[in-house]
């Protein structure tokens, strides 16, 4: 009985944000941009010597595309510059049509690593299909300190391999690495909101642990989990099959200002595909956003959930859910990527955003996140989470994708703090 009233609750919540959305919708999409001042239309007044407004984009035909040069740091690769890109067009009436946008950019940082990313979400006429998909490819290094949440003390424990002992490893180690990840799904609307797809993704991680110094290959956290569950600790890929169920009535994906994104993902990781190992994850993710202000609706509280968890079979080291695992590495601000991950892993954060400028060139936020995350021995999943919490400046990119550039600075358990940049709202 609980469970058929929640879920009506559920329901009903659904179609009533449904019903609010789609009254609104012509609202927004029929506002003016006239007023907003964007770092696009700055630059190109700089350039062109004229301080007059430009004529408005139509986002029908032409849509509209800009790229800067940019300057990202995060505390696991250090300072990077490089190129920013995104676009944005509709491919059907803005009434009943989302917004498609391209988003890419690249970066060479200061430890001599390099990144390349390439993410598109293109909705057809009336949203009847919709086509999301990421190419990354880099070259980076993370700070290891091995499987759960809790005090690094706990470590991976003794090993023993040919006779011989290996104590328990509690330190972080330097972990270089090379990626390429490919991912591309495809959804067909089933009903208002409701869609069901398929897709594949193929992961590869080679030259691993490569341009260590003192570190012993034995110490480490991938080299210790690589030899105890088959694999070799050097390369290793994680290729599989989607099979998705999403919900999404957001106005906008790059920047909502209000709406619900649900979406559920079955992965099969599949040796004929060329994954070093099977395996079965379920991945679940919940986003809600609440417009607080009908004059100001960038006046946003907003909701995150991420979880992945490990049904069957085994995954490889690198391929392991956790901080900044999500498509564009956001999870977990306070913690450098990969601080903490395990065979299954879940996330919140709550954010509120809100206009710095009536311009609205300028915007803040601020947050909280949560994380919890399992290993192979003592450590559950529920059993320790960890809090970061912190603050952000955002500046208005493109006014009519609604990209923005993000500078935070977060803190976390165990004294773990740093500033994170990158492009368009985390979540």
């Amino acid at each position: 009985m609980i469970i058929l009233i929640c879920r009506s609750a559920l329901i009903c919540l659904v179609l009533l944000s449904a019903g609010r959305l789609f009254a609104q919708t012509r609202i927004y999409t029929a506002d003016s941009l006239g007023s907003q001042r964007d770092a696009n239309g700055i630059l190109s007044a700089f350039f062109s010597g004229k301080n007059s407004v430009a004529a408005p984009v139509d986002m029908t035909k032409e849509g509209s595309w800009s790229v800067l040069p940019s300057a990202a740091y995060n505390p696991s690769v250090g300072f990077a510059v490089g190129a920013i890109s995104s676009g944005g067009k509709y491919f059907g009436d803005p009434v009943n049509t989302t917004l498609s946008v391209i988003n890419a950019g690249f970066y060479i940082s200061t430890n001599r690593l390099s990144t390349f990313e390439f993410k598109h979400n293109a909705f057809s006429s009336e949203n009847k299909w919709n086509l999301q998909g990421t190419l990354q490819i880099g070259k980076t290094i993370a700070k290891d300190n091995g499987l759960g949440t809790g005090r690094r003390s706990v470590g991976d424990g003794e090993l023993r391999m040919n006779d011989e002992h290996f104590p328990n490893n509690p330190n972080e180690y330097p972990l270089r690495y090379v990626y390429i990840k490919v991912n591309e799904r495809i959804y067909r609307k089933l009903a208002n909101y409701f869609y069901a797809g398929a897709g594949l993704s193929f992961n590869f991680y080679t030259g691993i642990d490569d341009g260590r110094k003192e570190v012993p290959i034995t110490a480490t956290h991938n080299f210790r989990y690589s030899v105890k569950n088959g694999y070799s600790p050097n390369a290793y890929q994680a290729n599989g099959i989607l099979l998705n169920f999403q919900f999404n009535n957001r106005d906008q994906p790059n920047r909502p200002f209000r709406g619900i994104y649900a979406d559920v993902v079955l992965r099969a990781n599949q040796s004929w595909l060329g994954s070093t190992r099977n395996a079965w994850q379920i991945k679940t993710e919940f986003r809600k956003y609440w417009s607080l202000s009908a004059s100001n609706p960038e006046n946003v509280f907003a909701f995150w959930h991420w979880a992945n968890y490990l049904l069957n079979g085994s995954l490889p080291y690198l391929e392991l859910p956790g901080t900044g695992s999500d498509a564009y590495g956001r999870i977990g601000r306070a913690f450098v990527i990969g601080r903490f991950k395990g065979l299954s892993f879940v996330y919140n954060e709550a954010e509120y955003r809100f206009p710095l400028t009536s311009n609205k060139l300028l915007s803040g936020v601020t947050f909280v996140n949560i994380e919890s995350a399992n290993n192979q021995r003592d450590i559950k999943l529920f059993r320790y989470w960890e809090p970061g919490a912190g603050v952000g400046l955002r500046l208005l990119f493109n006014k009519y994708t609604r990209s923005n550039l993000c500078i935070d600075y977060g803190r976390g358990s165990y004294g773990s703090s740093g500033f994170f940049l990158g492009l368009n709202e985390v979540f």
